[in-house]
């Protein structure tokens, strides 16, 4: 039986996917198919490639996405997502989706042609740092002759791509907002941040129905997509989001036979 798991961008939020699947695999629930936007992206594909949720949070602590010493050069952003490549390799070793253990799909947004695109076979680190490139902080990322940012700005929560592949689906949002005061909003960055969060939950929100199991962090409200100091804290809140979730749902049709490793 083919279970999906779509998981949205939000990034350090994203974290909390993490906690999630922790969750998920206490209850004996192990996705066959997932997709991934932004920070959803990078969890899933660790995932997919046979990951638990221990070793990826390790990643997200080894690895700092957000940092600035890999500035761009003669790119039109501040951090340049493809130098980090070496990194993601020493995880992700086979790049290519053909090695996942899991069905996996990504979405990225191409730039110059204003088009999302949905990456499912090839080479699998570009465009996960692609997915994951926060249009105006990372410069975009080439993939043969494209450029390509964000998979959030276009699609933030793709359910499309695993839709009818799969007879169960479990959503995850992490990108939600709360009401603020205008003494919250104290940088542009703050501004820009928050538009393109109300922009997605809007756009994303009649897509959560469609889920059998529908996990929502309300507590992630709280902290910024570059907050880096707070992980453990993210991470326990989708753990605990999830485990509450799961602990009034009937899993008996979710239950499933581990991967092979």
């Amino acid at each position: 039986m083919n279970i999906g798991l779509v998981l949205s961008g939000g990034g350090m939020r994203g974290a909390a996917h993490i906690g999630v699947i922790r969750a998920l695999e206490e209850h004996q629930i192990h996705p066959t198919h997932i997709a991934g936007s932004s920070a959803g992206a990078i969890v899933g594909s660790l995932y997919a490639y046979g990951y638990g949720w221990e070793d990826i949070l390790t990643f997200f602590k080894e690895i700092q996405i957000f940092n600035i010493r890999k500035y761009a050069i003669n790119k039109p952003g501040f951090i340049d997502a493809e130098k980090f490549y070496d990194e993601f390799k020493t995880y992700l070793e086979e790049d290519n989706f053909s090695f996942l253990k899991k069905e996996l799909f990504i979405t990225a947004t191409n730039i110059l042609k204003g088009k999302l695109r949905v990456f499912e076979k090839g080479e699998l680190i570009k465009p996960v740092l692609a997915s994951a490139a926060f249009p105006g902080l990372f410069a975009p990322v080439k993939i043969k002759s494209s450029y390509y940012i964000d998979g959030g700005a276009l699609n933030n929560f793709p359910l499309e791509p695993i839709r009818k592949k799969c007879a169960h689906i479990i959503g995850v949002y992490v990108d939600g907002f709360d009401v603020l005061a205008m003494k919250d909003l104290k940088h542009s960055h703050q501004v820009v941040e928050r538009v393109f969060r109300v922009k997605s939950v809007l756009e994303n929100q009649p897509k959560f129905a469609e889920c059998d199991l529908m996990i929502i962090p309300s507590e992630l409200n709280s902290f910024g997509t570059f907050d880096k100091k707070n992980i453990d804290a993210i991470v326990e809140i989708g753990y605990n989001a999830a485990k509450n979730k799961l602990s009034n749902f009937d899993l008996d049709e979710f239950k499933s036979i581990p991967d092979s490793q």
